[in-house]
């Protein structure tokens, strides 16, 4: 088997051959930090991409020295590939958190994590597969866990998922207000509207009926830590990308809106702010404007080179989560790589 036009980027730029191959048709590929973010793409979608300036007939010359090329192990070297964190898990034995969108990326790395650390997770997800898959992991790895499938953007779902837990449980320790969607890019003036509302639906509905009901069990507890996922676009405008912005700077609104009404009730609200992750979510982004055929003017830099590892923004967290951040509410964290600076 060999290189093709189907292969992405980061296959190629872990296989040696291949490497040199793109480094004689595009000197310094190898280590500019924009390939990094976009390994996801195949050679055709970042020729598509004019911030790129890479020529089709350049591609073609590529793609024909690749399809010399077996596919092999990958190469030895990485760029900057996070490494697993060699110190001690926080332990917090017998305490429960709930996290939505736990099916992937950041909700299951964090569901993981969280357990690691001796939580009960109640994993909520619109996907029963993955859902349940990402309970499954947890037992694996001799933590406990259950799965509700629900819908966020519904008040009988969250009500359902918030009751299932203290049934559970008895108890509401953290609660990761995580689910989210991305917009398909669009220019303001072609969003139609029913994009923007399936936007708003999860991302801002969603996140409030969480805290909503959340927080009742919290305040009655007189204890707990809520942490949303707003994004890097509720610091700043992402091109092409309104509603999402618009739905993102509405979660940090929430976010300080019930830091400000529960801190002097045990219960603390902060949210953190991913640039890009590294999951099944922005994986699809190259798909995405190919079968939209639209391509938006800017795109998000990394400026410290790659995308981040889901495990690394569920390193946060089980920060947020635990005591040592008991000083902190009403904080807005972002973990961007320097997309904000």
């Amino acid at each position: 088997m060999t290189f093709s036009e189907n292969s992405k980027l980061g296959e190629l730029l872990s296989n040696e051959e291949a490497i040199t191959v793109l480094e004689k048709h595009l000197p310094g590929i190898s280590t500019n930090p924009m390939a990094s973010m976009g390994k996801s793409f195949t050679l055709k979608q970042l020729s598509g991409i004019p911030q790129a300036n890479i020529p089709e007939e350049l591609i073609s010359m590529i793609l024909s020295d690749l399809s010399n090329i077996p596919i092999g192990e990958p190469a030895s070297s990485q760029q900057n590939a996070p490494s697993e964190s060699s110190q001690e898990p926080l332990l917090m034995n017998g305490l429960v958190a709930i996290v939505t969108g736990a099916g992937g990326g950041i909700g299951r790395a964090s569901s993981l994590k969280l357990s690691q650390s001796g939580f009960k997770i109640v994993a909520v997800d619109f996907n029963t597969a993955t859902g349940e898959e990402t309970v499954n992991l947890i037992s694996a790895q001799g933590g406990e866990g259950i799965f509700i499938q629900a819908d966020v953007s519904k008040e009988e779902d969250v009500e359902r998922y918030t009751r299932a837990a203290v049934d559970a449980y008895g108890r509401i320790d953290v609660f990761f207000n995580n689910a989210g969607i991305l917009q398909k890019f669009s220019l303001l003036e072609d969003l139609d509207v029913s994009e923007f509302d399936r936007i708003m639906n999860v991302n801002v509905r969603g996140v409030f009926l969480g805290l909503k009901k959340v927080l009742k069990v919290m305040n009655a507890q007189g204890f707990g830590s809520i942490i949303n996922t707003a994004s890097t676009a509720g610091i700043r405008a992402e091109h092409s990308m309104a509603a999402y912005t618009a739905s993102k700077h509405a979660v940090i609104g929430l976010t300080k809106a019930a830091a400000i009404e529960y801190v002097r009730k045990g219960v603390r609200v902060n949210a953190i702010c991913p640039g890009g992750v590294d999951t099944a979510l922005t994986q699809s982004v190259p798909m995405m404007m190919q079968e939209s055929g639209y391509m938006p003017e800017e795109f998000p830099n990394m400026r410290i080179g790659r995308f981040a590892e889901p495990t690394e923004i569920a390193e946060i967290v089980v920060f947020l989560a635990s005591d040592k951040s008991a000083y902190l509410t009403g904080s807005i964290i972002a973990v961007d790589g320097g997309l904000t600076l």
